[in-house]
């Protein structure tokens, strides 16, 4: 027997995309007095809600959603909770993983920074906060364990696999960009330099090592804690990201 925990976050026409990117569109073309029937057309990107980036997302021929089997998407694994350790903008290191649990290879790992409750449907839903002033990991070395780990896949309570600084949100809102300099007293390309760009969605993927963005649900219910995940997107042909439903399995 299995207890189920969602870790996904409710999707509707009030879920934030990615920082620029449109929102969702949402139309009923029949309605039930009229029609005997519902059906709805949605109108939406890919990187919004609970979902997981295809390597083709991020690699010259990475692969697409379609060809991740489900024995990657379902197995045994972790998730840790960090959240002592971060607080805006602030920088994720392996250590912080395997002091506190017992992380092993070819876990999936999902990681609890607290962000979520800044979520659109969190306790404390502050949209900026959340997409612009999330922590992430500071150097490609975090990357290159994740490979090393082999991983399945990972995933945690952010809107990016990146920290917000590393991607091109210092550039859509250069004021966020002067304000962390100013926080962390070195220039940008001190801390995150333009090789760099994005490591987490390139690294990671050119070994075919997916994540999911946006974790939430009810994850504050399972933290430090080994059991069964599942994510379970769409099987889709070309597709370079799916919204999903992230589980844990408990066993009662």
């Amino acid at each position: 027997m299995w207890k189920l925990v969602d870790l996904s976050h409710p999707w509707g026409m009030d879920t934030p995309p990615w920082v620029g990117y449109p929102s969702p569109k949402i139309t009923y073309t029949q309605r039930l007095p009229f029609n005997k029937i519902v059906s709805q057309w949605i109108e939406t990107s890919l990187h919004i809600g609970t979902h997981m980036d295809a390597p083709l997302h991020g690699t010259p021929g990475g692969g697409d959603m379609a060809s991740i089997p489900l024995d990657q998407l379902v197995g045994e694994g972790v998730i840790v909770d960090i959240s002592q350790d971060v607080a805006d903008w602030g920088f994720i290191t392996k250590e912080m993983f395997t002091k506190r649990a017992d992380v092993r290879k070819g876990d999936i790992l999902i990681y609890h920074t607290g962000f979520h409750d800044y979520y659109t449907y969190g306790k404390t839903p502050d949209e900026e906060r959340y997409m612009c002033r999330h922590p992430g990991p500071l150097s490609p070395d975090f990357a290159r364990w994740v490979i090393e780990m082999q991983f399945k896949w990972i995933g945690f309570d952010l809107g990016s696999g990146d920290h917000p600084m590393n991607t091109t949100i210092r550039d859509m809102r250069p004021d966020l960009a002067r304000e962390f300099e100013a926080t962390v007293g070195k220039p940008m390309e001190e801390i995150f330099p333009r090789k760099d760009f994005f490591f987490m969605h390139r690294i990671p993927f050119a070994a075919r090592i997916p994540h999911v963005e946006n974790v939430g649900g009810d994850l504050d219910q399972v933290l430090n804690r080994r059991c069964r995940i599942g994510a379970f997107p769409w099987k889709f042909k070309g597709g370079e990201a799916s919204i999903c439903r992230v589980v844990a399995f408990l066993e009662a």
